[in-house]
């Protein structure tokens, strides 16, 4: 494999992430609705009438979409500045590696604290993943 694939392969993982959660969290509100749990119509306009199991798929799938996207967006700018090195790469896969672990975190016990650990760490490796970019693009080359 090309360094740029190695770079490109959490994302991949992410995505597929993605569709598993997306997957459980709609089979959960299937069944929810089956189970007479909910009326259809009193969740279409407030997400809130869930059961709280079900919130919480449904705040992970969401949380799943605000962080990622600055990891989203430098992908493409690694490569096509041709500036993807080994580093770039550990430090994508870690930032994957740590969502899913907040992920598992949320939609099991959800101990915010532990939460709270595992988004920060993530979010400290995405900050040091642009700050390399970064340091690649102007100081390093």
């Amino acid at each position: 494999m090309t360094i740029v694939q190695w770079l490109l392969l959490p994302a991949f993982v992410h995505v597929f992430w993605l569709l598993f959660l997306a997957r459980r969290m709609g089979t959960a509100r299937v069944q929810a609705v089956k189970a007479g749990q909910v009326n259809i119509r009193d969740v279409a306009l407030d997400n809130s009438r869930w059961p709280d199991e079900i919130r919480k798929l449904s705040n992970n799938y969401d949380n799943q979409f605000q962080l990622p996207m600055l990891f989203y967006a430098i992908l493409p700018l690694l490569i096509l500045l041709v500036k993807v090195d080994w580093f770039s790469v550990v430090l994508a896969w870690v930032f994957i590696a740590s969502r899913i672990v907040h992920s598992v975190i949320h939609t099991g016990d959800n101990v915010v604290l532990n939460r709270f650990r595992a988004f920060v760490f993530g979010f400290i490796t995405l900050v040091t993943l642009w700050a390399w970019f970064a340091l690649r693009l102007y100081v390093i080359g």
